[in-house]
């Protein structure tokens, strides 16, 4: 900035193109071309000892000098409710070679975006063609002789197996069609009895739903862990003493990383972001609610504490699992219940 200021007041040596230089440089100020209020332009013009004052110049306010400029096509200009805004016109070379050379970079993208367009609309064109040269023609049924037995042959709708089948079935007289189902019903039941004996062997339901549970807890991790009901601690300071490190109970979760917090010692009520808080782990014999993990969601009761490696042991109160002993569970992924 000090080296934008250095050129600024260099440029308006001349009094009767005070401003008009001053404002010429907005976007050495400002480091681009960006729309801002002509007032802002000028205090930041003012705030250096060694500038013109506006009686100095050949306008008497801001408001005319700012008129000017837009009349000369060094600045645009335009008037609102809240004042007039200039935004400074570029004309450096270099700028203008490429802003036209990002226009010529859209103008080439979307002349390829036509084309494709186009190729894709020739090949449905040309396919819808196609289908209208291969539509089938369809003709009457009809019998020369009444005594003649009508025969279908379903080789060109289905497989080569089943067709195969469908002709050698039509050919063959009654008693071969009764062989035919006969050895069909006796292969029914011999794949039904094979199918019936690995099902002895299947796991019991609890095995399943052990299984699950192991699988989850591997996978089932989340970086939203507040829940209502349990008791939380604040640890952010920004707002002041009186509730750094206070405890509260969550009522209500918003948008999964936002709570409102009750205080326990005042009752004030608290918006606070999961960030700004932590869990509360309460003595053993106490209840806690998993918060993350494969048992997220599940009510238990706090057995013992490893301070070293910032774990508990904590016995599953509620769910499938109930009575399950889970050792190792991080502090973080638990917190007492209100």
């Amino acid at each position: 900035m000090a080296l934008s200021v250095t050129v600024c007041l260099n440029l308006i040596k001349d009094n009767c193109c005070w401003l008009q230089k001053t404002l010429s440089s907005l976007w050495i100020i400002f480091q681009s071309t960006k729309r801002v209020h002509n007032n802002i332009v000028y205090n930041e013009y003012i705030s250096h000892r060694e500038h013109i004052h506006m009686n100095a110049t050949q306008w008497e306010t801001l408001t005319d000098f700012t008129k000017w400029l837009g009349r000369e096509g060094l600045c645009k200009v335009d008037e609102t409710p809240k004042g007039w805004y200039i935004q400074y016109i570029d004309r450096d070379p270099e700028t203008i070679r490429r802003q036209l050379e990002l226009e010529k970079k859209k103008k080439q993208d979307l002349d390829d975006e036509e084309k494709t367009a186009k190729f894709i609309e020739e090949q449905v064109r040309r396919g819808l063609e196609g289908k209208e040269q291969e539509t089938p023609v369809f003709t009457e049924l009809s019998r020369e002789n009444e005594e003649e037995k009508v025969t279908f042959n379903l080789n060109k709708g289905a497989g080569g197996s089943a067709g195969a089948t469908t002709s050698k079935s039509s050919s063959l007289g009654p008693s071969a069609l009764k062989l035919l189902g006969s050895a069909a019903s006796g292969k029914r039941k011999e794949s039904s009895q094979s199918s019936a004996q690995p099902a002895k062997k299947k796991k019991s339901a609890l095995d399943e739903i052990m299984e699950l549970e192991e699988e989850k807890k591997r996978t089932a991790r989340t970086d939203a862990w507040l829940q209502p009901g349990i008791v939380v601690k604040i640890i952010t300071k920004k707002l002041g003493e009186k509730y750094h490190k206070k405890k509260g109970v969550v009522k209500e979760v918003i948008d999964r990383y936002t709570a409102v917090v009750k205080m326990t010692d005042s009752g004030d009520r608290l918006k606070l972001d999961q960030t700004h808080l932590e869990t509360v782990i309460p003595a053993p014999g106490k209840r806690v609610l998993v918060l993350n993990g494969g048992y997220r969601g599940n009510e238990g009761t706090l057995e013992s504490i490893n301070e070293k490696a910032f774990s508990a042991t904590i016995v599953i109160e509620t769910g499938p699992l109930k009575g399950r002993r889970v050792e190792g569970i991080q502090y973080e992924d638990i917190s007492k219940l209100a």
